[in-house]
């Protein structure tokens, strides 16, 4: 493919990116027409009081929500599987969303065990991005501390699965001697939600989307020279540590901080990056990353407007949606047999 294919597939990318991004505020239990949400982005009175409250407030901070989100897990997939060569590699398997859930696990499950100052701060503003934070931190300083100890970087990934596997443990046994509410408020939250966040919030949010995303320029070229192995990345002068420690942090940061704000969604850091890889066939990060960084911010506006279910007052669970949309996508992939670095 040339660079004016190249541009003509990110033209259309960005045109329908624009387009869903509308089209989310749009749609939901009350559908809003265009004509009046350009109204009120452009500082004018909609047809009603109600839905200025409604598209400023609550759709206009649940779409850019959506597209961070889904733009932050899906180049970080793109990260893992480049890093680890291994096509069934996401974000979070280097235990990070595990870690933001044990998190709040300590904060929803365990009041039963901590007595009665876990009760009292869960009922806080921020309670639940901070122990989600504090829980992603702790396990990041545990990988990165691991990984400067191993020179292989298939170990990295087994030790990020065993923090997984441990904090799951921990959950469970915090969840055994907890009561059935704050069970039910735990699994809430691991469904995952893009439409709870303040405009404050979002503005923390996107302060760490947007250092981790700025911090994907300069591994670039070492990126797409781990593709040819980590001998070759030495023999072009790569630091193969500092590069490893970078997509470790890098991979983090937009992993822990998504986890914390909108709980942990699966699937689109995963199945995006292939989706990527056919679409514009190759390997190249130059292309691949603007590539999934669109990608995923349009799937996940896609799965949203699913789960909203258009003109109905339910909503369903974006994790939900997403599994519906990954699942098939890897399968479809291993059935294939198709070279899944290009």
């Amino acid at each position: 493919m040339n660079k004016t294919s190249y541009k003509k597939h990110f033209l259309i990318l960005s045109v329908l990116l624009i387009v869903l991004f509308f089209v989310n505020i749009s749609l939901g239990s009350v559908m809003i027409p265009i004509q009046d949400i350009m109204a009120v982005l452009m500082g004018e009175n909609a047809s009603k009081e109600s839905w200025e409250i409604i598209v400023l407030n609550f759709r206009i901070p649940k779409a850019i929500t959506a597209v961070m989100v889904g733009s932050g897990l899906s180049v970080s997939g793109l990260l893992m599987q480049t890093l680890f060569r291994n096509p069934l590699a996401g974000p979070f398997v280097l235990g990070i969303s595990s870690g933001a859930s044990l998190g709040i696990a300590f904060l929803l499950l365990g009041s039963s065990l901590f007595g009665g100052f876990l009760v009292s701060s869960s009922f806080t503003h921020w309670s639940l991005p901070i122990a989600a934070s504090l829980g992603a931190f702790l396990v990041l300083s545990a990988v990165i501390i691991a990984a400067n100890n191993v020179r292989n970087t298939m170990s990295i990934l087994i030790i990020g699965l065993m923090f997984g596997s441990f904090t799951a443990a921990i959950i469970s046994v915090l969840a055994y001697f907890s009561e059935a509410s704050q069970i039910q408020q735990y699994v809430f939250w691991s469904f995952g939600s893009l439409g709870n966040l303040s405009w404050q919030e979002l503005f923390i949010f996107a302060v760490f989307y947007f250092v981790g995303i700025i911090g994907i320029i300069p591994i670039i070229k070492p990126l797409n020279s781990l593709l040819l192995g980590e001998n070759y990345a030495k023999s072009l002068g790569i630091h193969l540590q500092k590069t490893r420690n970078t997509i470790l942090v890098i991979t983090s940061i937009l992993t822990g901080v998504i986890t914390a704000f909108s709980g942990p969604i699966a699937f689109v850091g995963l199945a995006v990056p292939h989706v990527a890889r056919m679409f514009f066939t190759t390997s190249n990060h130059k292309v691949l990353v603007p590539a999934t960084l669109l990608l995923g911010a349009i799937i996940l506006l896609i799965c949203d407007i699913i789960a909203q279910l258009p003109t109905s007052e339910f909503t369903l669970p974006i994790n939900a949606i997403t599994a519906l949309f990954g699942a098939p996508v890897v399968i479809w992939l291993l059935v294939r047999k198709k070279k899944l670095f290009v």
